[in-house]
C-alpha cells in the first residue's frame, strides 16, 4: 500500500504543472461550461484513473525503464514508432515549458526578473533527475498534500464568499474562452495531453513495482486526486468567476485576495509542482536514450537539462500555445491505444480461465 500512496502523489505531482495548478487549464477546460463542467471533471476523474492503472501496470509487467517497451507494446512495431518519437519530443518540450513558467511566477508574483526563474527551475530540476529513480519518485510525492491542502482552503473559502447565485455563475462561466467546443470534448481532450505528457513517466513510475496490482492502484488513487483537485478547483473558479476573468493564474488570484502570506505559499506550491512535472519529463526523456543505471546517465541529464534551459526563452505563453493543443491530438491516439490494449488483455485472461475450467 505504501508503494501505491508513492506511485499515486508522484502521479498527480507528475500531471500537475503550472496550468494545472493555477487553475488556467480548468478555467478553459471545465469552468468555461458552467455546471456541465462538473460532469465533465467527473468524466476526466475516471479516465484519469483507468489510464493510469494501465499504464502502471504494464510498466510493472514489463519491467520497464523506459516508456519505449510500453509504447512498443500497446502499439506495435510501426505505430509504435510513430507515437515513440512524438511522446519522446513532447517529453522534451514539456520540461522546456516548465523551465518557462517558473520564470513567468518569478516575474509576475515576485517582480523578479524571468531569467532568474528559468535559471533556478534548471539547475533544481538537473540536480535532481541524477538521482535515482526512487529518489525521485519520493521527491515528487512530497508536495502534493500540501497542494491538496490549500485548494481545499481556497475552495472553501471561494463558495463561503460566493456573491452570486447559481444561474449567474453559469451564465458568467460560459463567457470564458473554451478550449474546446462542448464540455465533453474538453473533459477527454484534457486527459489525452495530460496522459501524451504523462505516460512515460507513468511507464516507469510502475517498473519500480514488481506487483501488478500495487502498480494499478497507485495509477487508480492517483486518477483519482487528479479528480478530487479538477473537481475542487473548478468549483472555486465557479463561484468566484465574476472576479477572476482575464486573470493569467485564476487560483493564484484568489490566493492573493484572502491573504498576502497564503498568496505566497500558493506560488511557491505552483514552483514546486513545476518542478515535479519538469524533473519526470526531463528523467524520462533521458532515459529514453541512456538507461538510468548506466553511468552516462548523469551526463546526459545536464546537456539536455541546458538545452531545454536555452529553448525556455521563447516564451511561456508561446510555448503553451504551440506545443499542448499538439499533444491533446496524440493522446487520443495512445488512449486508444491503451483501451485496445485493456481489452485484448481481458479477452486473453478470459480465454485462459475458460481453458483451464475446460
Amino acid at each position: 500500500m505504501r508503494k501505491s500512496i508513492q506511485i499515486a502523489g508522484a502521479y498527480i505531482g507528475l500531471i500537475v504543472g503550472a496550468g494545472f495548478a493555477s487553475g488556467q487549464e480548468i478555467l478553459q477546460f471545465f469552468t468555461s461550461f458552467g455546471w456541465m463542467g462538473i460532469v465533465g471533471g467527473v468524466i476526466a476523474t475516471a479516465f484519469f484513473a483507468f489510464l493510469g492503472m494501465n499504464l502502471t501496470q504494464l510498466g510493472s509487467r514489463l519491467q520497464t525503464d523506459s516508456h519505449k517497451d510500453v509504447i512498443y507494446h500497446m502499439c506495435g512495431r510501426y505505430l509504435g514508432l510513430a507515437v515513440d518519437i512524438v511522446i519522446t519530443f513532447f517529453l522534451f518540450g514539456v520540461t522546456v515549458v516548465m523551465m518557462a513558467g517558473a520564470g513567468s511566477i518569478f516575474e509576475q508574483q515576485f517582480g523578479v526578473p524571468a531569467i532568474v526563474g528559468n535559471i533556478v527551475m534548471a539547475l533544481l530540476t538537473i540536480i535532481t533527475v541524477c538521482l535515482n529513480v526512487e529518489k525521485v519518485l519520493s521527491i515528487m510525492g512530497i508536495i502534493t498534500p500540501f497542494l491538496l491542502a490549500i485548494v481545499v482552503v481556497i475552495a472553501g473559502y471561494s463558495f463561503a464568499t460566493a456573491d452570486l447565485s447559481f444561474p449567474e455563475m453559469h451564465q458568467l462561466a460560459q463567457k470564458q474562452t473554451s478550449a474546446a467546443s462542448n464540455w465533453g470534448l474538453g473533459a477527454i481532450l484534457y486527459v489525452s495531453y495530460n496522459i501524451a505528457a504523462g505516460a512515460a513517466m507513468l511507464a516507469v513510475m510502475g517498473g519500480t513495482v514488481k506487483d501488478q496490482k500495487s502498480a494499478g492502484l497507485g495509477g487508480i488513487l492517483g486518477g483519482i486526486g487528479l479528480g478530487v483537485l479538477i473537481l475542487l478547483i473548478n468549483i472555486a473558479m465557479l463561484t468566484q468567476v465574476d472576479v477572476i476573468t482575464g486573470v493569467d493564474m485564476p487560483m493564484l488570484f484568489i490566493a492573493n485576495e484572502m491573504s498576502p502570506v497564503l498568496g505566497i505559499l500558493m506560488s511557491i506550491i505552483l514552483l514546486g509542482m513545476i518542478f515535479n512535472t519538469a524533473v519526470g519529463m526531463l528523467y524520462s526523456f533521458t532515459a529514453r536514450f541512456v538507461k538510468a543505471d548506466n553511468p552516462k546517465f548523469k551526463v546526459f541529464v545536464p546537456v539536455f537539462g541546458i538545452i531545454a534551459f536555452a529553448a525556455s526563452f521563447i516564451g511561456f505563453i508561446t510555448l503553451v500555445g504551440t506545443v499542448y493543443p499538439v499533444m491533446g491530438y496524440l493522446g487520443f491516439t495512445l488512449i486508444a491505444a491503451i483501451i485496445f490494449s485493456w481489452v485484448r488483455g481481458r479477452q486473453h485472461a478470459n480465454k485462459t480461465h475458460s481453458t483451464i475450467k475446460g
